[in-house]
């Protein structure tokens, strides 16, 4: 039996769809929401509810497993959401549980750049997770990734709602000259069903990404083109983006725009480029190859919905 955290979410979904695929048993970690949990349809997939902070309800969903995915996280985050509430004190007891619970393996998804003494949260909540996850006797893999992108995820969709909801330009940190490495989620996800399969990736920390280096311009021109919304782009330095992420939040809370983000186009998020052919034996995506999703949509009407 194989328990993902982090079921519901953009990349857990289609895990959980690869791993049923394949044949195995699953069991999705769902914390309690007074939404329905977004699971694949169709899927046979178990479900256990509860939070990462509940020792108890973590032992229950672990009865019986073997294999734990550990995809949860808060990685859009701004000032209202705990980071250490989800990605430190979660880990660490899920770690214990699991160790108790006799789970005998532990893959990882965790972030490039994470890093216990980073100055960005994000990564720094990251970054003590996987010392957690290594000083644990569980056996593990940690998979750091790029930014991942697809139908319905925090990046691409993200950005084709932003642009809808701006008329004519759209404010773009600095010069846009951070270098990004996209990988397309079903790439990611093969990365992570396949380390089941190979016994040589336990005990190591591995970063993958896409098989380009992009800057973040290049990245909102390609995402401007396939979603027919052309904007004139504004560079602005990062501080007073800033301060208009806080004033947008005050007047439209849902307004998919996050301090996350800033963070993030602080500097160059990439890796080698060989590592998912050379380890995975896997040819990634190239970004601009994968972006048919963002085409024929009214995304002023997925602004509205989202």
């Amino acid at each position: 039996m194989i328990l993902v955290t982090g079921g519901p979410g953009f990349i857990g979904q289609r895990l959980i769809d690869r791993l049923v695929q394949e044949g195995h048993q699953v069991r999705a970690l769902i914390r309690p929401s007074s939404r329905s949990p977004q699971l694949p349809h169709g899927v046979a997939v178990q479900a256990a509810i509860s939070s990462l902070a509940d020792t108890r309800g973590l032992r229950a969903a672990l009865v019986g497993v073997d294999t734990v995915y550990h995809l949860a996280g808060i990685d859009w985050a701004d000032p209202g959401d705990d980071l250490r509430a989800t990605d430190i004190d979660g880990t660490r007891n899920l770690l214990q549980a699991a160790q108790d619970a006799g789970v005998k393996r532990m893959v990882y998804l965790s972030h490039l750049d994470a890093d216990r003494a980073a100055a960005f949260p994000a990564l720094k909540t990251k970054g003590i997770a996987e010392e957690f996850i290594r000083q644990s006797p569980i056996p593990h893999t940690i998979l750091r990734s790029a930014i991942v992108y697809g139908p319905n995820d925090h990046f691409t969709t993200r950005l084709a709602q932003l642009l809808a909801y701006v008329p004519r330009v759209f404010l773009m940190p600095s010069d846009g000259a951070a270098l990004l490495q996209p990988i397309w989620v079903e790439d990611l996800v093969t990365c992570l069903a396949w380390c089941l399969e190979d016994d040589e990736t336990l005990g190591q920390t591995y970063q993958v990404g896409g098989p380009e280096h992009i800057s973040y311009k290049r990245i909102i021109e390609l995402v401007m083109e396939r979603s027919a919304q052309p904007r004139r782009l504004l560079p602005i330095r990062p501080s007073y983006l800033r301060l208009l992420n806080v004033l947008l939040h005050t007047l439209a809370p849902r307004l998919p725009v996050s301090s996350y983000w800033l963070d993030y186009l602080a500097a160059d998020r990439i890796c080698e480029l060989d590592v998912v052919p050379r380890v995975f034996h896997l040819m990634p995506a190239r970004f601009q190859q994968r972006l048919e999703y963002l085409q024929g949509v009214d995304w002023k009407a997925e602004l509205r919905r989202s």
